[in-house]
């Protein structure tokens, strides 16, 4: 008989135990990748600036070649056409703040992006930079395939 009273009351407090436990779906996260070239090398979009989308219509796409650290930048803002901009860009870690920057320049001597990107997530899908001189410029990248029609082809 006490056995019987020993082996309820066990299964009462696991049953109880288990009705306590939080019953919201656990989410799980992308994993975070180190930023380097061979991470971020392909094909992306830039889905937010600022906290707002990009216009419908506008686009922005580029295309970060590991190989050789090269990128092709595809855009119509402020155009009806496709405006392709290349150039190189750069990894480094900055020591101070202990988070990877990227930083490029544009070939045909059109000078240097105009900051430098923190970049504060970066997953197989998604990446986020944040100008470093400006904690307000936030861009966040997916991981997509550039059209066709926009890379002329």
């Amino acid at each position: 008989m006490k056995r019987f009273i020993l082996l309820t009351i066990s299964l009462l407090v696991a049953t109880f135990g288990f009705v306590a436990c939080d019953d919201e779906p656990v989410v799980p996260t992308d994993p975070q990748l180190e930023v380097t070239a061979n991470n971020i090398a392909g094909e992306w979009k830039l889905a937010e600036w600022k906290g707002v989308a990009l216009p419908d219509g506008s686009y922005v796409y580029i295309d970060f070649v590991r190989r050789d650290c090269s990128y092709k930048l595809y855009q119509n803002l402020g155009s009806f056409s496709t405006q392709l901009l290349t150039g190189n860009f750069y990894i480094e870690i900055d020591e101070t703040i202990g988070s990877a920057v990227i930083r490029g320049n544009y070939d045909y001597d059109r000078g240097d992006w105009s900051h430098r990107y923190v970049v504060t997530s970066l997953t197989a899908t998604k990446m986020t930079w944040v100008a470093k001189d400006d904690p307000e410029d936030v861009s966040i990248y997916e991981r997509t395939e550039i059209p066709a029609e926009i890379k002329g082809e």
